[in-house]
């Protein structure tokens, strides 16, 4: 049962009504006020004021003030017309009535509030969408004209070899008729510095086969100019060669790498004692591998989990922490961690693949020694089929496989 309040004050004006209700030593939080305008409401348990009031007021336009222990109100009247008694006097019934409107009125008036807000936050959602849609397509059209100007660019350039070439044709083509007029004088001046007949005797012995060579000689076109073309190689990220069927794949890797290292999942306030070099991810990856090295796996699996709070994006950590889930024989957790690596390592890539092996392997292991061997045989022949040239990969697939069979031999004898 509240304690009803019945030491407030009130004044008024022939506009305004002025209310003070003592809050007897209660927290502001704690303050639970519903006003209509006919009807007030302050609640602060163990105590109630309730004020049944003499005239309508305009809601909209009343405004209250907590604080250093009293709660004011101004009440705007709806007439200036001053009152004779700040609440009207009634049986438990009016009084329930009066309530009952009072506090449906209040919640038409909190949906309505709610309701304008959600449409606030719709319009501004949908336009900041706007803007976000309007500045990417900004950025393609300025990449396309890029694009294009370096095509008319290169165009140029090999419309502009091209020319250089014929020209070169046609200079050759020119030297031609020159040497063949020049051979037969040549020959002339030949024979006259002889001059004796023993010569003149061997240049009749072998002038077929010297004309022969002068001809072929004479046939040969004129050496071509010498000239430079320069070659240039767009960059590579991965080690393989570009094919355009794995683009899409290749792209939707390398953007899923770039929003790994810009993601921060980690709740600030608890994060905030720790120092600088502790909130980088990649620094506690190398210390929870430091650990691992030295046999301390238990640390190991605190730096990754810290590492995975700061940034949930990078497979290695899921990957290096199922690893250590082995050494612990936390089989559950240790497949579960190898799953959500394999997960992140999607499109499967070059550049990812010795990742992709390791994680099944892992999980693979974690089956194995829950003796689900089916499904630890089928994580190690997808190791295998990215690694086929794995020896010590072979041996453990193999040696699944026997187990497997003799269990089935078992139970067919039995």
């Amino acid at each position: 049962m509240p304690l009803l309040v019945t030491d407030y004050s009130w004044t008024q004006t022939d506009s305004t009504v002025c209310l003070s209700v003592p809050l007897k030593g209660a927290k502001v939080s704690k303050v639970d006020i519903l006003s209509t305008d006919e009807y007030l409401k302050v609640h602060y348990p163990p105590y109630l004021f309730e004020a049944f009031l003499f005239k309508p007021v305009d809601d909209d336009r009343s405004t209250a003030k907590v604080g250093d222990g009293v709660a004011v109100f101004s009440l705007p009247k709806r007439t200036n017309k001053v009152w004779e008694h700040l609440m009207i006097t009634t049986n438990d019934e009016e009084k329930k009535e009066v309530r009952e409107r009072a506090v449906l009125k209040y919640q038409e008036k909190l949906f309505a509030q709610s309701t304008s807000k959600a449409k606030k936050e719709c319009a501004e959602k949908k336009y900041a969408l706007e803007k976000m849609m309007k500045l990417e397509k900004e950025k393609r059209d300025s990449i396309q004209k890029i694009k294009d100007k370096e095509r008319e660019r290169t165009t140029a350039e090999l419309a502009a070899w091209q020319l250089r070439q014929k020209q070169q044709a046609e200079q050759e083509e020119q030297l031609k008729p020159h040497s063949h007029r020049d051979s037969p004088k040549k020959l002339e001046a030949m024979t006259e510095k002889q001059g004796n007949g023993c010569l003149a005797v061997k240049l009749d012995q072998r002038g077929d086969s010297e004309a022969k060579s002068k001809r072929k000689a004479e046939d040969l076109p004129a050496p071509r100019l010498v000239g430079n073309i320069q070659v240039t190689f767009t960059p590579r990220l991965f080690p393989t060669a570009l094919r355009e069927s794995r683009v899409p794949e290749e792209e939707e890797w390398l953007k899923k790498q770039a929003e790994a290292r810009r993601a921060v999942n980690a709740d600030v306030e608890e994060l905030e004692d720790l120092k600088e070099e502790e909130r980088n991810p990649d620094w506690l990856k190398d210390k929870g591998d430091k650990c691992f090295v030295t046999g301390d796996h238990l640390g190991a699996v605190n730096a990754y989990s810290l590492a995975i709070r700061l940034n949930r994006e990078i497979p290695a950590l899921y990957s290096n922490r199922a690893a250590c889930h082995l050494k612990l024989k936390n089989l559950h957790k240790a497949i579960e961690d190898s799953s959500k690596a394999l997960d992140l390592l999607t499109p499967p890539v070059a550049a990812n693949a010795a990742a992709r092996a390791r994680a099944n392997v892992r999980r693979g292991s974690a089956f194995c020694q829950l003796q689900l061997y089916a499904e630890g045989l089928q994580d190690y022949q997808a190791a295998l089929q990215i690694d086929p040239h794995n020896q010590a990969l072979q041996a453990d697939t193999q040696s699944i496989r026997d187990i497997i069979q003799g269990t089935a031999a078992n139970l067919e004898t039995q």
